[in-house]
């Protein structure tokens, strides 16, 4: 038996093969299904956010110069740039560096608050002009800002990727994530160097561009981060899990909650979770050694321990507390301030109530929880305190 291969000519239209290539070379292998929900709408505003955070580069750095008292092209412009925009990031560097473990926590909120700092260096750069006496301070505290938001956005870029990671493919993920981040970096530079040459020749067309292409920018990191489903679990998640569960009797997934997260806010109370406020001191929440030896007495195997008071509920971790001690310790503070609310007593008296209730449905709810794709082997709530015995 003999087999025969023939190797025939690609017959798909050009359309289709230019956009096969595309996918291949900017899309992770297996997309759609080798990603997580929003990836597509991720993707969207990244290109947009890095045309016009490149866009607008062009510009602050011809505003520099010319503040300078030079006269550079827009070619020139660009050059300048690279070397400019890294002046100030080892500054930067320093500074972020205690700052891991709140990115950590919330890296979609990090990575706004990096590109709000960015335009901010950005604007003082376009504005330079204006001031040429003040030219030095202008251009320090521009590129000290960029320095702060470029280390805040290589920390986040990670927890951003691996949520939408399937099937072990994170490197690809990031690879192919880079590609069309760079892709629109060299688009938007050459439509910086476009609008530099001649809308934005003057500091009168920068002044009505730069705003412009800042709004875009800010605009497509926010929607970007909203389309992100993380999975691993902060306060603030922890906090919505737990109220869609008493309020709906369901597990969300990261992809049903990615649009109500506080992007703003991220640490408010949330009053249907039991209004848990976590990381406190110890000291701070428990002013007497008796109130401690009731709670370790009401909690003896836990690894952590709830105080109520009258307008949010305490909870204090242990060193070595995990997701999962989390969510049952935000379990019980939830059950303990909605018995309150029916009237079986106050929150404290409840407590024992409210403990042996989500130890009869904690394994369900766990089992669900990491099949809705939850990551529960860590609770990353940023520089909060916690207790050791």
């Amino acid at each position: 038996m003999q087999t025969k291969v023939k190797v025939v000519s690609d017959s798909r239209p050009i359309v289709q093969r230019m956009l096969d290539s595309f996918l291949n070379k900017f899309f992770p292998s297996g997309y759609p299904y080798s990603v997580n929900e929003g990836y597509m709408t991720y993707t969207q505003f990244r290109a947009l956010q890095h045309f016009s955070s490149a866009a607008l580069s062009v510009l602050s750095t011809q505003s520099l110069l010319f503040a300078a008292g030079l006269r550079p092209t827009p070619a020139q412009a660009t050059a300048v740039s690279w070397i400019l925009k890294d002046g100030m990031q080892h500054a930067g560097k320093l500074i972020c560096s205690n700052m891991g473990a709140r990115m950590d926590s919330e890296p979609k909120s990090w990575r706004i608050l990096a590109d709000v700092l960015y335009d901010l260096g950005t604007g003082l750069e376009v504005l330079s002009p204006l001031c040429p006496h003040l030219f030095l301070e202008m251009a320090g505290l521009g590129n000290f800002a960029k320095g702060l938001a470029v280390v805040a956005a290589r920390a986040t870029r990670l927890p951003i990727y691996s949520s939408f990671a399937k099937e072990g493919n994170l490197s690809d993920l990031f690879a192919k994530g880079e590609a069309i981040s760079t892709l629109f970096n060299v688009v938007g530079l050459g439509a910086g160097i476009q609008l530099a040459s001649t809308v934005c020749s003057s500091i009168q067309g920068k002044l009505i561009a730069g705003p412009v292409l800042s709004a875009i920018h800010i605009y497509s990191v926010v929607e970007e981060m909203r389309a992100a489903p993380v999975n691993t679990l902060n306060p603030q998640r922890t906090a919505m899990i737990v109220a869609d569960f008493i309020k709906n009797g369901k597990v969300s997934s990261p992809a049903d909650l990615r649009y109500q997260e506080n992007l703003l806010f991220p640490n408010r109370l949330i009053e249907e979770a039991g209004s848990v406020m976590v990381g406190q001191p110890l000291c701070k929440v428990l002013n007497k050694s008796s109130k401690l030896e009731q709670l370790r007495d009401t909690f003896p195997k836990e690894k952590f321990l709830i105080s109520c008071n009258n307008k949010w509920t305490d909870l204090v971790l242990e060193q070595s507390a995990t997701g999962e001690d989390a969510l049952r310790g935000w379990l019980v503070a939830a059950f303990a301030a909605d018995m309150e609310k029916l009237g079986l007593g106050s929150s404290q008296t409840v407590l024992p109530v409210a403990y042996e209730k989500m130890e009869s449905i904690f394994p369900s709810f766990l089992s669900e929880l990491k099949t809705r794709g939850w990551h529960t082997d860590q609770f990353l709530d940023g520089n909060g305190c916690r207790f050791a015995f």
